[in-house]
């Protein structure tokens, strides 16, 4: 049954706290609001709508079948035409509506979609300053991950478009690989070590076959495997099958396989004059520096510079460090932290076997873990997901060794889980006293807790319960970890408390590396050497992270700036209510309205204190 927010905390919510006027007056302004409000909550359903067409992979994803023989156009002129219909929306919201007369909610509503709007306008003087191809973002894994676990096939017209997907593929990549170019000759590209990754992984799903000797490719293997389905359902004969079969084949050899070949020729080509020493963006792009500060202030929501967020970083490094060495104290280790993390680091008892039965243990170790969280929950939320989660491996074509762990949402009726994917190809990778603490992010009460709620949230507009920002996500997955330990059953072991506070101190560490990469002109040595320093972390996943925030600037910065948000947000609330605060009620607060910037997630937490203090 799906668990929605109690009448009282709606109530709290949607509470005006304007001054008491006369009941004939109070009543008619409250019809009003209510009629300004449900008017633009129509509306933006509708916009909503409009701009869901303009994805057919964002439709797929929410289970939605229009569209389903197509990709994304990902042409400039594409996103131009987006961009301009995100622009008339603003003038027409504004123009035809009057915020004054709007409840609190709606007024959020407005106040996230003017944000969202501004955003992309100031975005697109940076549109060439994008790595399109680099080891974590690349759609040329994307694109094959989408098509074997997003796109159903349940009848034959689905298998029709299935095979007409995999023939626009070439197209995709050809214009994205034409956008790489231009980049490239505007002095845009990624670090060399994102030439050696996107060309082994392109090579990869195109060696076997269909397209030569060896096993079948990942996509050939899931399109037979598809095909076979509905013969086994009895929607197409075996005949038919042979003749789908030929069509897919088809179109991978014209229609997907050149499309990785341009890719790989462009890679090719183009890795000579890739940057040898990997440093960030204000070191090298053109106006390298403001184009990270308009990625900070994306991923922080917030208006804080570099040089605030490395000393924000710097102070929480410290703070971690002293209750990593309790922990030391506490299982009597001798020597300093260092020595410790080193123990830690190659102690052999902290690793599961590098085999499949190995791989199988974690898999059941993070279920178990989780179940036990499920157990709990409703002591710490009224707001409960009604979609499954699943633990699963990723699939063999886009694994990385060291590479971090990551969910995927379900659909929003709940038809598809979440799932939990973790990369186990190097189980000296995953060390077992990270498994919880990675589980709780990841999972319950972190990434999954977080969407499916959103996704199944009543009463707001749809296009808020699909809104993603990483502040608020990956704040949450972060703030997650922390509120796990207040949980009964979690970190039973003082190393996987050891784990808890890697795990927190890695995010600080972000904080320090992302500016000091793009800000400060930090070298990728100097951010490994850094990251070594203050962490037990493997060195193979150091380098992998480290990487990562080179590719991808301002993102690293979301994890912990979001979770020091939330965490001052509830610090606020306990202080303002006193025995009034309940943390069910915080939690369905912060997880209620879905994802938003962080001014406006302390609006909405400021609208709830004043409603408590109104109605006690």
């Amino acid at each position: 049954m799906r668990l929605l927010l109690s009448t009282a905390i709606a109530a709290a919510l949607a509470a005006s706290v304007a001054l008491p006027a006369a009941p004939a007056l109070a009543a008619h302004h409250e019809e009003s609001v209510q009629s300004e409000s449900e008017r633009l909550n129509a509306w933006f359903d509708a916009k909503y709508e409009e701009n869901l067409q303009f994805s057919p992979i964002s439709l797929a994803y929410l289970g939605r079948k229009e569209k389903y023989d197509e990709l994304d156009d990902v042409s400039l002129a594409a996103q131009d035409e987006q961009l301009a219909w995100y622009e008339a929306t603003l003038a027409e919201m504004e123009s035809s509506f009057d915020y004054a007369q709007l409840d609190p909610q709606t007024q959020l509503s407005w106040d996230l979609w003017k944000y969202d709007v501004e955003r992309r306008v100031a975005g697109k003087q940076w549109r060439h300053h994008e790595y399109i191809f680099n080891q974590m973002q690349g759609i040329h894994t994307y694109i094959p991950t989408f098509m074997i676990n997003i796109h159903r096939v349940d009848s034959a017209a689905d298998m029709d478009a299935y095979i007409a997907r995999i023939g626009q593929i070439d197209g995709l990549l050809g214009e994205l690989v034409g956008q790489a170019r231009t980049n490239a000759a505007m002095g845009v590209r990624p670090p060399y070590f994102a030439y050696d990754t996107v060309k082994k992984e392109a090579i990869g799903l195109i060696t076997g076959a269909p397209f030569g000797e060896g096993e079948d490719t990942a996509l050939w293997a899931d399109g037979k495997a598809k095909i076979a389905g509905l013969v086994e359902k009895g929607e197409i004969s075996e005949v038919d099958a042979v003749q789908y079969e030929a069509r897919l084949r088809d179109a991978l050899l014209k229609g997907y396989k050149p499309g990785y070949d341009k890719l790989i020729a462009f890679m090719t080509e183009d890795e000579p004059n890739a940057p040898k020493v990997a440093t960030g963006v204000g070191t090298y792009l053109p106006d390298g520096q403001a184009y990270y500060a308009y990625q900070l202030a994306g991923y922080t929501t917030t208006a804080l510079t570099a040089e605030q967020v490395h000393q924000i970083g710097l102070d929480e490094i410290a703070r971690l460090r002293a209750e990593m060495e309790k922990v030391k104290q506490q299982v009597g280790f001798e020597g300093d932290l260092q020595a410790f993390f080193k123990h830690v680091e190659t102690d052999p008892g902290n690793f599961y076997p590098d085999t499949d039965a190995g791989r199988q243990a974690y898999i059941d170790d993070a279920t178990a873990a989780l179940d036990n969280i499920e157990t709990v929950l409703p002591q710490y939320f009224g707001l409960l997901p009604k979609a499954e989660l699943v633990v699963k491996r990723v699939e063999p074509f886009r694994e990385q060794d060291g590479a971090a762990q990551h969910y995927q949402s379900g659909t929003p009726d709940g038809a598809r889980p979440g799932v939990y994917y973790a990369h186990l190809s190097d189980m000296t990778a995953m060390p077992k006293n990270q498994l919880e603490v990675i589980a709780y992010h990841e999972g319950l009460p972190g990434h999954h807790m977080q969407i499916a709620i959103a996704q199944e949230l009543e009463g707001i507009p749809i296009f808020r319960t699909q809104y993603g920002l990483s502040a608020y996500s990956e704040g949450w997955g972060l703030y997650a970890e922390a509120l796990a330990k207040e949980m009964p059953g979690t970190y039973q072991d003082p190393y996987s408390e050891l784990g808890r506070l890697t795990s927190e101190t890695w995010r600080a560490i972000r904080l320090v590396l992302d500016t000091g990469l793009h800000s400060k002109g930090w070298t990728e040595q100097q951010a490994i050497e850094f990251f070594q320093a203050n962490s037990p972390e493997p060195l193979e996943s150091i380098r992998s992270e480290v990487r990562r925030y080179i590719v991808w600037p301002g993102q690293a910065t979301s994890y912990k700036m979001g979770m020091l948000k939330i965490q001052e947000l509830r610090a606020k609330a306990e202080a303002a209510l006193g025995e009034q605060f309940d943390i069910r009620e915080f939690h369905d607060v912060i997880l209620g309205g879905g994802a938003l910037p962080m001014p406006l997630l302390e609006k909405q937490v400021d609208h709830w204190i004043a409603a408590k203090h109104q109605h006690h």
